[in-house]
């Protein structure tokens, strides 16, 4: 007879088993939180960087004794900051204390990281001691706000006539003879204080100015065809007509193909420039030198101050073929390449802001 083998089976213990499944259940639980801490150190990344590209100058007031998530609250109701969660995140991880925020009025744009922020206000560079030339005023605004900041009237018409820099700045070299320093102050902080004269804020800005229209941006601006005084007068529209450093690449080279192809420009920006720089309410009917809507080529000069980012768009204008663009109503720039597609992104996206102008 043949003798069976007896089969031997393994019995695992209850004890074993519990632990088998503890040391599963342990190791999902690792990985969970190691993967969700991975994914909040991202999004904490990402909330630490700029809202958008926006250069807006935006004034934020911290009232004196604010606690640490007042302040992020203020500043995201600004819009300065994407979460006020990742804000107070910043502070208390970088060894900030709330004390050494300070209160005052800042200056703040939605294109700084909470990083540039909390650096600002940890050093108090509040505007209260400060001379501010915004972005995208024209000279009028800027003249206005310096005699505001205590200046005489006449010292600041003094130090706005432009003959006197001409020689120390070649970007002014060849203004035209009924030319003012339109375009050529270069938005920015100054501080004041009771020495100081209105002339050395106008130099400084000169200044910053003349050293933003470095080589590449002059050697760009005449690749495009373009001398300073016009390359800064187109500068100053892409400055007014968007405000997302984004478009203004796109938005430059628009404008200059409609130049290089003959297009009026069509710019209401400068229509409504040139309506109130002659002392009317803001049209685009109104016929000057200024209406590109009326009038082939650039305008007779720039319509505000520029930042660096409409220089760097003249300068290197986006390589597309657009020839039409629309901001909507959502914020949105719409291209397009024909007046058909234009006209028709016009009536489906700008409805309130087109139907107002």
């Amino acid at each position: 007879m043949t003798k069976k083998t007896k089969k031997h089976y393994k019995h695992h213990s209850p004890r074993k088993k519990r632990l088998r499944i503890f040391f599963v259940v342990l190791c999902i639980i690792v990985v969970g939180l190691v993967l969700s801490s991975f994914y909040i150190r991202r999004v904490y990344e990402k909330y630490l960087g700029p809202v958008n590209g926006s250069n807006q100058a935006i004034l934020v007031t911290i009232p004196s004794g604010s606690s640490l998530p007042k302040i992020a609250g203020t500043l995201k109701q600004a819009g300065v900051i994407r979460a006020a969660w990742a804000f107070e995140w910043y502070v208390r991880n970088d060894n900030y204390a709330r004390t050494s925020l300070e209160a005052g009025t800042y200056i703040l744009h939605p294109n700084q990281s909470i990083k540039d922020i909390v650096t600002q206000l940890s050093q108090g560079k509040a505007s209260g001691n400060l001379v501010v030339i915004l972005p995208g005023q024209r000279i009028d605004q800027i003249e206005a706000a310096l005699i505001n900041d205590g200046f005489s009237k006449a010292d600041v018409i003094a130090a706005l006539a432009p003959g006197q820099y001409t020689t120390s700045y070649p970007m002014l070299a060849n203004l035209p003879a009924t030319a003012t320093l339109e375009g050529f102050l270069y938005p920015d902080s100054f501080a004041k204080d009771s020495t100081t004269k209105v002339s050395s804020i106008i130099t400084d800005s000169l200044t910053e100015m003349q050293n933003k229209l470095n080589l590449d941006i002059v050697n760009g601006m005449n690749k495009q065809g373009l001398t300073i005084y016009q390359g800064v007068t187109l500068a100053s529209m892409v400055e007014q007509e968007v405000s997302n450093t984004l478009d203004r690449a796109k938005v430059a080279q628009v404008f200059i193909s409609r130049l290089h192809n003959g297009m009026n420009l069509g710019s209401d920006v400068t229509a409504f420039y040139g309506s109130i720089e002659a002392g009317q309410s803001p049209s685009l009917s109104y016929d000057s030198p200024y209406n590109t809507r009326i009038n082939p080529g650039l305008p007779a000069g720039p319509i505000s101050n520029v930042t660096q980012s409409s220089l760097v768009a003249v300068a290197h204008p986006a390589n597309t073929n657009y020839l039409y663009f629309v901001t909507g109503d959502n914020g949105i720039t719409y291209y397009s390449t024909t007046l058909a597609q234009h006209n028709a992104q016009t009536q489906q996206y700008c409805q309130k802001l087109c139907s107002s102008e």
